[in-house]
């Protein structure tokens, strides 16, 4: 396909004027073929740009249209039988009012447009990526939906803490230890919340923000703890074009939420060798969400997502999760403290939909407070 037509289909994909089979069709080529998945991601990119230039230029447009409009009216003056001096005196005192005004508008008007051609264009902006935890204006949010449910239920939340973020995370240890992002924890204090919405204390054992994962452990007495972790940690490279999916919670509900997606390159942000980049739906509240594949392996865990490309996300690898176990073991062998990674994956012939049904009970939604 010639190089101009390929980026006419790309357009008519991202602006929606494919028909359904059409789209469908295009979806799994893209699925299939890396290059036009990095292709899509640099046009999405590039139309997003071209919008802020648009919204610029039509600023400007507006500016020299009132400006052309106050000169018909008379309202200001290219040329005066008065010395200019004299003028500017008038002029000032007519409209020394107004002109405060305008210029407390034009200055809130230059900074919005300055933050907007920041958070637009790359070149401007050096934080291109979103990390995915809940802010505490989220959490906030969701208890007065819910009526303070939190007070309701008698929440784990000591009465005088304060929510700082949230997250998701999954039991890696069958005694209680569940893995999240670093970025997760901006407190001092955990509880973790299971799929039934039981709420359960949990303690900060370790955390590396190099690397962005903590390690978490559950102590409280209604804790069951599962016999076994029904997926394993994949040691190996992932292939690119791997099919993947998700449960996390990125909804203010607390309901867990399925995801799927694939691997769309084997290095993430900026060619950086510690995650990969995933072609899925992330939003705030998926910050360490698990990635499995159909092998009932655990291959990352996501982090980040691209502030400007539609569905592309981050995740650490599962090697970084595995060298975290090692240290949080070296650190801790005085207290006899010994993660294990389940050697045996036992969902490997079951289909998708068992798997959900299962892994659901590994996953939590996770709250920091102070």
């Amino acid at each position: 396909m010639e190089d101009r037509k390929l980026l006419e289909t790309i357009e008519d994909y991202l602006t929606g004027k494919m028909s359904a089979q059409e789209m469908a069709t295009f979806e799994i080529t893209r699925k299939n073929t890396p290059e036009l998945d990095q292709m899509v991601v640099e046009h999405s990119l590039f139309l997003q740009q071209m919008d802020a230039y648009a919204t610029r230029r039509n600023f400007t447009k507006l500016t020299e249209s009132t400006f052309q409009h106050l000169l018909a009216r008379g309202e200001w003056a290219m040329n005066s039988a008065l010395p200019s001096k004299v003028k500017m005196i008038q002029l000032w005192n007519k409209y020394k009012k107004v002109t405060a005004i305008a210029a407390s508008v034009g200055g809130f008007i230059a900074l919005a447009t300055s933050a907007f051609i920041m958070y637009f264009a790359p070149s401007l902006n050096g934080n291109k990526l979103l990390q995915l935890s809940k802010d505490i204006e989220v959490i906030k949010k969701n208890q007065q939906v819910q009526g303070h449910l939190l007070n309701e239920v008698k929440s784990k939340v000591p009465e005088n803490a304060t929510l700082l973020s949230g997250g998701s995370g999954f039991l890696i240890d069958p005694k209680g230890y569940i893995i999240t992002n670093a970025h997760v924890i901006k407190g001092n204090g955990a509880i973790v919340i299971n799929n039934l919405g039981q709420e359960l204390h949990a303690s900060i054992i370790y955390a590396d923000k190099n690397i962005d994962l903590a390690l978490l452990k559950i102590e409280d007495k209604d804790f069951s703890a599962p016999a076994t972790i029904p997926f394993t940690i994949r040691k190996k490279m992932s292939d690119l074009g791997e099919e993947i999916f998700t449960l996390g919670y990125p909804r203010n509900d607390n309901t867990i939420v399925y995801g799927k997606g694939y691997l769309s390159a084997q290095t993430g942000f900026e060619g950086d060798s510690s995650t990969f980049q995933v072609q899925i739906s992330a939003n705030p509240g998926s910050s360490g969400a698990p990635l499995f594949n159909d092998k009932a392996e655990l291959i990352g865990i996501i982090s980040t997502r691209e502030k400007l490309a539609v569905g592309v996300a981050f995740a650490i690898k599962s090697n970084k999760i595995i060298d975290l176990m090692h240290a949080v073991n070296d650190k801790e062998e005085a207290n006899d403290v010994k993660l294990k990674i389940s050697k045996e994956a036992h969902q490997e012939t079951f289909n998708r939909k068992n798997q959900i049904t299962n892994y659901k009970n590994y996953i939590f939604s996770v709250r920091s407070y102070n």
